[in-house]
């Protein structure tokens, strides 16, 4: 009877032990490094907001405004940062992580996002990791954005018309329905459109100001992507 008793106990333990290595995924929280001017969050459904500051914490179901004027920078994920332009909101609709069961520094095995940019402008830098999956997803009214490699771009929708522009490197893009489009560096896309092709954006006064915007951004979210990734365990 001892020895079934022992026996148990080892397989029970066993059974704990290993269960401590499967992989777990939990939600996260989006981490503002700088706030300029009039930005609030909180819950749309519940009219219930209140001013970002660099202590706020925003979760799964928050919507992030910024007044005209006004603007703020987010790490999203470890690779994936963010700056919400003047006059703009987005509904942030996933933010997680999946690990293994430890806090160790090389135990993360997903990275994963999902922001809905509403109205204004969102202006993204993608870095992902050689060793993790990233997935990353921002949608507009009709189009979805799945950047897959480094990458600098812009999304501005007035809630009817979405543009996607791209800095650097390249985005990926698609309508529903459509195709995915490949946007290269220097070339953007609007939807709703009759054109097949990426535009090039010398020739659209709106795609330049993007152009400008992102780069201007972009140096900021890398000095702050650079720092936070040497603050975070992951």
């Amino acid at each position: 009877m001892r020895r079934t008793v022992i026996a148990v106990s080892i397989v029970l333990c066993s059974l704990l032990t290993n269960g401590c290595s499967k992989a777990i995924a939990r939600a996260t929280a989006a981490t503002v490094f700088s706030v300029n001017g009039g930005v609030a969050f909180g819950r749309a459904e519940r009219n219930d907001f209140q001013p970002v500051t660099l202590k706020s914490r925003i979760h799964d179901g928050d919507s992030v405004r910024a007044a005209n004027g006004a603007s703020v920078d987010l790490g999203l994920i470890p690779g994936a940062f963010a700056q919400l332009s003047s006059d703009s909101e987005i509904k942030v609709e996933e933010l997680r992580i999946t690990k293994d069961g430890n806090e160790t520094a090389g135990d993360m095995r997903e990275r994963r996002a999902r922001i809905r940019v509403i109205r204004g402008k969102l202006i993204v830098l993608f870095i992902p990791s050689d060793t993790n999956a990233s997935g990353f997803v921002i949608t507009a009214p009709g189009v979805t954005v799945k950047p897959n490699s480094d990458c600098l771009f812009s999304v501005w929708t007035d809630g009817t018309t979405t543009r996607v522009t791209c800095a650097k490197e390249k985005v990926i893009a698609s309508a529903d329905e459509q195709p995915p489009v490949t946007i290269a560096v220097g070339y953007f896309q609007r939807w709703p459109t009759g054109q097949n092709e990426p535009v090039v954006a010398a020739g659209d006064a709106s795609a330049q100001i993007d152009i400008t915007e992102s780069l201007q951004a972009g140096d900021r979210l890398l000095d702050h992507a650079s720092s936070w990734q040497k603050r975070r365990p992951f």
